[in-house]
């Protein structure tokens, strides 16, 4: 049985802006109020997990236990095949301390370089923790593959260079709401939200 949540405020895990505003539109029509790990000022933990499960896990229980209010954490990143699954758990970092996505995008090209095999893949793991420590997991993904140079200059990370299968717009060109509605984010979210939510307000 799934532990619902029943709070009004929630801590999104996270010092990535992108990350803190594209969650915030999804809660937002649960009557949630959100603040980030950031703005509280609350350190990030080194993510030592082997998986985007764990990883969320880990952000989300030490974000709900420092701020004694429930917390959602996202490890998420760009999966690709034929780089053996990297940049996967790793995506932020391959950006740099300066968090430049535009050299990390460069980073997966190069390495795709005489690869036939372009299909990629976002992968999401969403963890709602408690200050108990207990935790709710849901992951999502979302398949399509990468297209050089990048397209568009909305969403954040490698979406201007992630084409989603059957679609002509990669992540960087989408209206925010389409990519909402069809994003690995988006997919875990409607988990979550099943599992811990209930209807919206």
């Amino acid at each position: 049985m799934r532990r619902r949540f029943s709070g009004d405020r929630l801590v999104i895990a996270s010092h990535n802006p992108g990350k803190v505003k594209e969650i915030a539109e999804l809660v937002r029509p649960f009557g949630v109020a959100v603040v980030s790990a950031g703005a509280l000022g609350l350190p990030e933990p080194e993510e030592t997990g082997s998986s985007f499960a764990e990883n969320a896990a880990l952000k989300a229980r030490a974000a709900a236990a420092a701020a004694g209010l429930p917390a959602l954490a996202d490890d998420s990143g760009l999966v690709v095949p034929a780089l053996d699954g990297a940049p996967g758990i790793y995506s932020a970092r391959w950006a740099g301390p300066g968090k430049d996505f535009s050299v990390a995008m460069e980073k997966v090209e190069k390495a795709l370089a005489g690869k036939d095999d372009r299909r990629a893949h976002f992968a999401c793991a969403l963890a709602l923790a408690w200050p108990d420590g207990h935790v709710e997991l849901f992951e999502g993904t979302v398949h399509g593959s990468l297209v050089w140079p990048p397209r568009g200059t909305r969403g954040f990370g490698y979406d201007p260079m992630f084409l989603a299968d059957d679609r002509d717009e990669t992540f960087g060109e989408m209206e925010p709401a389409e990519k909402h509605r069809i994003s690995h984010r988006a997919r875990a979210f409607r988990l979550l939200v099943e599992g811990c939510f209930g209807d919206p307000q």
